[in-house]
C-alpha cells in the first residue's frame, strides 16, 4: 500500500507544474500534520498582520485543521478539493522540515521555504556521514530515494540566523549560501516578547492545559522550575527508567520544593507513563508547544538539542547538559563543530549526577561565554523574526 501511494504521488507530481501560482497565496504546514514550530508562528503573524496575504494552514490531520480553525485562522485538509487547490495555486510554501509537511506531489513550481526546526548542533541531512541515516544521505539508495523524495528536493530558500549556520545549511541541503536567509527563527519571538503580549498570545492561541500550567508556574509556590527537553536519538533509545527515573526525580523535586517539566522529543518512542501519579513532575504531550512555557522556567536540562541555542536568548537562565549517552550518541551522529565550542552549562554524565544538581544552589552560566556564543550563533537575529521573514517574501523579487 505504501509503495502504491508513492507511485500515485509520482504520477501526480509532473502535473503540479502546470498550475499558475498566486504570489499572495501562502501555504503553511508541519511534519506529521501538526501545528507547531517556526511555520506556526510565521503563519499566525501573517494572518494577523498582513490582510493582503491569503495565508492557509494545510494539514493531513483533520483534527489539526479543526484546531487551527477554532483559533479564527484559515486551514484546509490537504486531501480536500480546497486544500489541494490551495496547495497547487499558492506561490510560497513555508514548512518546518520538508515539502512533505504540506504534500510533496503538489509542490511543482512553488517557491519552497524551509524554516527548519532550530539551529542544530549535530550534522543533518547531506552533512550526515554515519549512523542509521547513512543509507539515505551517504549511500543514497534507490529505496531511500523512492520513499523519501522530499529529502532529495532542494528548497529554494533556507531559514538561517548567522553566517556560520548559513554555511552549514548550504552544505546540508545542497544549495548556494545565498539561498540561506539570515533572519532568525519565528518561534523564538515569544521568548523575548513583553509578558503582557506573551500572555495574550497564549490566551488566544494555546490550549487550556498550557494556560493552566503557566498559572501554576507563575504562582510562586516553587523555588526552581526545571524543564527537560532531550533531543531525538537515531536509535530511538527509550531512556526512561535507568537514565531518567521519574519517580526518583519527583521525590527530589518535592524535597527541594521544585518542579520538573518533561517533554520527550516528538519522534522518540518512550515507555508510557501515568503523569497523574507525580506531584512535582509535569509531562507534556507531543502536541504541546513548549516555547510559551520556556520564559517561566529557571533551568533547561538538555543534551545535544538545538533548544539550547534558543534558551540562551533569555536572561537569568541556567543550563544543565545531561550527557548520559555521550559516547553512544557520538557513535551514531557527528557534531557540526566541536561540542565544547557550541555548548554551555553544567555537564553531568549519569543519573546520580543529575539528581545531585537539583540540590545545588549555584547553576549560573558564565555570562561572557554566553554572550559570545549567542553573538556567533544568532548574529543579532534574536527577536522580531516573523516580521523579517514575512517582510522579505512580501517584497520578494525573484
Amino acid at each position: 500500500m505504501k509503495f502504491l501511494a508513492y507511485l500515485v504521488c509520482y504520477c501526480i507530481y509532473p502535473f503540479s507544474f502546470l498550475f499558475p501560482r498566486n504570489r499572495k497565496k501562502w501555504a503553511y504546514g508541519s511534519f506529521r500534520g501538526g501545528f507547531d514550530g517556526n511555520a506556526k508562528y510565521l503563519f499566525i503573524h501573517v494572518s494577523d498582520q498582513m490582510p493582503e496575504i491569503d495565508a492557509v494552514w494545510l494539514s493531513t490531520n483533520k483534527m489539526t485543521v479543526k484546531e487551527v480553525r477554532s483559533k479564527g485562522l484559515k486551514a484546509y485538509w490537504i486531501f480536500s478539493l480546497k486544500g489541494a487547490w490551495f496547495a497547487l495555486t499558492s506561490k510560497f510554501w513555508f514548512f518546518n522540515a520538508y515539502s512533505s509537511d504540506i504534500m510533496f506531489c503538489l509542490s511543482g513550481n512553488a517557491t519552497l521555504v524551509n524554516l527548519w526546526h532550530g539551529l542544530p548542533m549535530k550534522k543533518i541531512e547531506f552533512d550526515i556521514d554515519s549512523g542509521p541515516l547513512a543509507d539515505r544521505y551517504v549511500k543514497k539508495t534507490l529505496k531511500e530515494r523512492f520513499f523519501h523524495p522530499e529529502s532529495f528536493k532542494r528548497p529554494d530558500y533556507m531559514l538561517s540566523a548567522s553566517p556560520m549556520y548559513s554555511e552549514m545549511f548550504s552544505r546540508a541541503f545542497r544549495i548556494d549560501v545565498s539561498q540561506c536567509l539570515e533572519l532568525g527563527n519565528p518561534r523564538n519571538d515569544v521568548l523575548t516578547w513583553p509578558e503582557d503580549r506573551r500572555l495574550a498570545f497564549v490566551k488566544r492561541y494555546e490550549p487550556e492545559t498550557t494556560q493552566q500550567l503557566l498559572a501554576e508556574l507563575k504562582s510562586g509556590i516553587y523555588n526552581r522550575i526545571y524543564i527537560y527537553l532531550p533531543t531525538w536519538r537515531d536509535s530511538n533509545y527509550d531512556f526512561l527508567g535507568k537514565d531518567f527515573d521519574l519517580k526518583a526525580i519527583d521525590k527530589v523535586m518535592r524535597e527541594c520544593r521544585a518542579l520538573m517539566i518533561f517533554k520527550p522529543h516528538a519522534n522518540t518512542t518512550i515507555t508510557e507513563v501515568d503523569g497523574s501519579s507525580f506531584t512535582n513532575v509535569r509531562i507534556l504531550t507531543a502536541k504541546t508547544d513548549f516555547y510559551p512555557i520556556l520564559p517561566y522556567t529557571d533551568v533547561l536540562i538538555t543534551d545535544y538539542s538545538s533548544v539550547l541555542n534558543d534558551y540562551l536568548l533569555m536572561e537569568k537562565k541556567s543550563v544543565v547538559l545531561y550527557l548520559f549517552d555521550y559516547h553512544k550518541f557520538t557513535g551514531e551522529r557527528s557534531f557540526i563543530w566541536p561540542f565544547d565550542e557550541i555548548t554551555i552549562g553544567k555537564r553531568v554524565f549519569d543519573f546520580e549526577g543529575l539528581l545531585g544538581t537539583f540540590k545545588e544552589n549555584q547553576l549560573e552560566i558564565d555570562e561572557q561565554q554566553k554572550e559570545n556564543l549567542v553573538s556567533k550563533t544568532w548574529a543579532g537575529n534574536v527577536s522580531q523574526s516573523s516580521e523579517r521573514v514575512a517582510g522579505y517574501f512580501r517584497d520578494f523579487i525573484p
